[in-house]
């Protein structure tokens, strides 16, 4: 994928898109954070072991669904409406992942859709196969 300093920056440029925005976090394939983190003032609510074993889950879960892919085309992003947070997942290049956790009251109708433009550049352009 692109270089640490340039993932950084579009983490740092979607954590502006919504002030309700918590974190903007890219994980690689294996469940490592590669960039990103929590915006400045905000603490995570999970400890940093619980971070590291989502971090794996969520890279497990978005090799998983890719096998329905054929059936239902390409997932574009994921979210959870959860009691305390709004999660967000979305797919990159080489099974690489951004992770966005943002609060409730976040407008969740427009927010994936502005990520969607800003990380066109992180995901790869679709194989059609006839």
């Amino acid at each position: 994928m692109d270089n640490a300093e340039e993932l950084e920056k579009i983490c740092q440029k979607i954590l502006k898109l919504d002030p309700m925005m918590r974190s903007a976090r890219i994980i690689n394939s294996r469940g490592h954070l590669v960039a990103g983190g929590m915006k400045k003032g905000i603490f995570s609510l999970e400890a940093q072991k619980q971070d590291e074993m989502m971090f794996m889950e969520l890279a497990l879960r978005v090799r998983m669904r890719r096998e329905f892919d054929h059936e239902f085309g390409e997932v574009h992003f994921s979210m959870s409406y959860r009691e305390k947070v709004i999660v967000m997942s979305f797919p990159l290049n080489n099974d690489d992942v951004l992770l966005l956790s943002c609060e409730k009251n976040t407008d969740f109708g427009k927010l994936p859709f502005k990520v969607l433009k800003i990380i066109k550049p992180l995901k790869k352009s679709p194989t059609k196969t006839f």
